[in-house]
């Protein structure tokens, strides 16, 4: 596994009359470079995204707009669900973390940052292979 665990990062508020601002960078909010970033929206009711791990790519994900739940899990099964809704928190999953993401809200808008380009080798996509290898 990662030393880094899966965490929920806050990000900073600027608020006056006009609304609130809130950013994100790297190196302080951010703990990695930037090099994608992507997002989902129009999730009908009760699908599932995600369902795969990272070999070596780490990602923040935020809940700009509604809600929705992050199933994360560790190699040794131990599962955490992390509820987003609010924009101003994101979730920090290091690699070598099996994730989903369930219980989207109507009109939910999920941004996911990683450190990496798109490749498809980096995926896990079958969670035995997931579980059966200590580090791929």
């Amino acid at each position: 596994m990662n030393d880094s665990p899966v965490k929920i990062i806050e990000f900073p508020k600027i608020s006056d009359p006009r609304g609130t601002l809130t950013f994100l960078q790297y190196p302080n909010q951010i703990p990695f470079e930037i090099n994608r970033v992507f997002w989902t929206y129009d999730v009908p009711g009760g699908e599932i995204r995600g369902g795969h791990a990272y070999k070596s790519q780490s990602e923040v994900i935020i809940a700009l707009s509604g809600s929705f739940d992050v199933v994360v899990m560790d190699k040794l099964g131990n599962k955490i669900k992390y509820t987003l809704n609010r924009s101003y928190y994101g979730l920090y999953i290091p690699p070598q973390n099996w994730r989903h993401m369930e219980n989207f809200s109507t009109n939910a808008l999920s941004l996911h940052i990683s450190n990496k380009k798109f490749d498809e080798s980096e995926y896990i996509r079958d969670i035995s292979v997931f579980m059966e290898n200590e580090r791929l």
